[in-house]
């Protein structure tokens, strides 16, 4: 408890009081990217007054306290249970206010604005911040009525409720008994479910976190995207840890979070290299390793093994990967590397024959290779075939194995054979993510897949097969397979209404009504989706083909046209438009539009096609036939374009050629 005292967990959020704002809110004015604040205390409130980039003024109130170190941010309560993050934040080191995102100017309906859906308490923060948070979102009212037991990260947060420990406690026979009833954290495993839930970058599958839960019963990991991390997976976006952790060989060799951090204080056991020698060899401390200086900032192990980025404008945290650097792929593929990191003066090329230099010109296999290589837009067969084996290769990390699975293309049907494999891999990622490749098959070749991991171990790949099979009719089941495949759909439903506070989460909830034929509710969770952010562009799309489908026209028209003016070199935008424009007989314009998305999206084949069939069904066939070879050059193989030449051939008497 005394070294848990003042910690970040301690901290984490706390009633606005003078004894927890550190901001300077003594009549301060100051402009930050347009936007002028007036920080002020009217009694024991405090207070800022915010001028708008669009001129608004408005009062707020700030309600609580949000961290401490190395910055502090403020909430303000609004309406409908909500709390927001104010953008302007405390720099606890330099005592004084910045901006995160700064040199940015975010208009008060951007996504991004602190009064919008991104900077929401409580869908992006407070499940990690206060214990036994319970968010209780109200999906049709877009409401929020959150609860918590304690403010802070408190015990209960890691170990568990407390009653039956506190009962063990108090009673002296039970007290003979090893079980303690709460949480201990011995084992990685146990002590990685304890922490991973916050500490990583994830997908609620459950409404509400319960301590020492299997992560994959409760999360789905966010795997090493491009859009989150550097190819080679080193971080980019936050990755809150665990991401980064779970590719490093340290996790492989068993090492836990207390092996260096204490677990209450939080603070690092050792200070510099000693908290690396706690298990490595001497010799890894000596010049003849680092060639650096010693005691020098290139001989401390950090530098070169866990280089960091900052986050919200001036929080630095290191990569958890512990990887060897590799400036030799950075020659390649572009990719960030310690060495230049200090030498920016230098090359990448000169780090790269450093390394050469000292180490000799052989790399150890590493991860990273592949999923560099997997993210290649032309694989030669060699390559393809070198990923298939990767996927399934156990000596490497199963977070990068999967994020490879995500990363290939399926060009053959001989590339599921690796797939089929990895869907009985021991880790439930890869047995997640080899699941969601099989999405473009039949109905009854995804069914054959799916029914079996309905009743998965894990709920994270049930969930996955329930993807699979929404547009399956469950009369052509057996009994045992109805049970399976109904309780892994309530668990999906159930994931997806646990993230329908977030904008994307409520378009994921539209998809699923839209997949599963229920237009009018596909159309209400679009147009909140939208609500909440204007920019999730596609959401346009599906809408536009619901209000289709729903046969309302001028509605889808009017979405398809607010599209185009937000992202007018979006094919697809224009290809949707020209198919409405089709069926309200305006073929002119239709055509303008086909033609408009061919040009913006050359290697669709489908459009070609659509623009080939228009050609064919009125008689235009050398148009119709010169257009659909430019398809075929895409899809050689493609029946439906083949059938179409053929017919095409037929029309203008070429016999011989059809």
């Amino acid at each position: 408890m005394e070294t848990w005292t003042g910690s970040d967990h301690d901290l984490a959020m706390q009633e606005a009081t003078d004894k927890t704002v550190l901001g300077n809110f003594n009549d301060v004015q100051i402009t930050l990217d347009g936007i002028k604040y007036v920080f002020s205390k009217k009694d024991s409130d405090f207070m800022v007054n915010i001028t708008e980039v669009d001129g608004s003024v408005k009062d707020y109130k700030i309600s609580y306290t949000f961290g401490v170190r190395p910055l502090q941010q403020y909430l303000v309560d609004f309406d409908k249970g909500k709390k927001q993050v104010l953008r302007v934040t405390w720099d606890a080191e330099k005592n004084q206010w910045y901006h995160q995102y700064s040199g940015d100017t975010l208009d008060p309906h951007d996504w991004m604005h602190w009064t919008q859906s991104s900077q929401n308490w409580n869908t992006m923060c407070a499940e990690c911040h206060s214990t036994n948070l319970k968010k209780n979102y109200n999906v049709d009212e877009d409401r929020f009525n959150t609860t918590w037991s304690s403010i802070n990260v408190s015990c209960e947060s890691c170990h568990g409720p407390a009653e039956k420990h506190v009962n063990w406690a108090n009673n002296i026979q039970d007290s003979l008994h090893n079980n303690k009833y709460i949480i201990a954290g011995k084992s990685q495993f146990s002590q990685m479910n304890m922490c991973a839930p916050c500490h990583s970058r994830r997908a609620k599958l459950t409404q509400n976190l319960v301590p020492g839960t299997h992560f994959e019963d409760q999360y789905l990991l966010q795997n090493l995207s491009q859009e989150f991390y550097h190819g080679d997976g080193q971080i980019l976006e936050e990755d809150y840890v665990y991401g980064s952790f779970l590719q490093s060989k340290m996790y492989h060799n068993d090492v836990t979070c207390t092996d260096c951090h204490d677990a209450h204080s939080l603070k690092l056991k050792e200070v510099g290299n000693n908290l690396c020698m706690q298990c490595h060899e001497p010799n890894y401390n000596e010049p003849s390793h680092h060639f650096h200086p010693q005691n020098s900032e290139g001989a401390q192990c950090i530098n070169c093994h866990m280089t960091g980025v900052t986050y919200m404008g001036i929080d630095f945290r290191r990569d958890h990967s512990f990887r060897v650097p590799r400036p030799d792929q950075s020659v390649t593929y572009g990719t960030p590397n310690a060495c230049n990191t200090c030498h920016a003066d230098k090359s990448k090329t000169w780090a790269a024959n450093k390394v050469v230099e000292w180490y000799g010109a052989k790399r150890e296999a590493h991860f990273s290779d592949a999923l560099l290589l997997s993210a290649k837009n032309k694989l030669s067969q060699k390559e393809r075939d070198a990923l298939d084996v990767f996927i399934n290769d156990l000596n490497y990390p199963a977070i990068a194995r999967a994020s490879v699975i995500d990363n290939v293309q399926i060009t053959e049907s001989k590339q599921y054979e690796a797939l089929i494999k990895g869907l009985n891999d021991a880790s439930p990622m890869v047995r997640f993510a080899a699941l969601q490749k099989f999405r473009g098959l039949s109905l009854e070749d995804r069914t054959a897949i799916a029914l079996k991991h309905t009743n998965d171990t894990t709920k994270l790949v049930r969930i996955g097969a329930a993807q699979l099979l929404l547009d399956l009719d469950l009369n052509t089941l057996t009994n045992i397979d109805v049970s399976g495949i109904t309780k892994s759909r309530n668990e999906l439903e159930e994931m997806l209404f646990s993230n329908a506070d977030f904008s994307t989460g409520r378009m994921q909830l539209g998809d699923y009504y839209f997949q599963t034929n229920d237009i009018k509710n596909a159309i209400k969770h679009y147009r909140i989706a939208l609500k909440k952010d204007s920019l999730l562009i596609p959401v346009y799309t599906n809408l536009a083909s619901c209000y289709s489908i729903d046969g309302k026209p001028d509605e889808a028209l009017d979405i398809l046209n607010i599209l185009i003016d937000k992202s007018p070199d979006l094919g697809r935008a224009y290809y949707l438009r020209a198919l409405l424009y089709f069926e309200l007989e305006q073929h002119a314009i239709a055509i303008k539009d086909l033609k408009k998305a061919i040009v913006l999206e050359p290697s669709n084949s489908r459009y070609l096609y659509n623009l080939a069939t228009y050609y064919y069904q009125n008689k235009k066939f050398e148009e119709g036939e010169e257009t659909i070879k430019k398809a075929l050059k895409l899809e050689a193989n493609n029946p439906d374009y083949l059938y179409l030449l053929a017919l095409l051939y037929k029309d203008q008497g070429q016999i011989e050629a059809s």
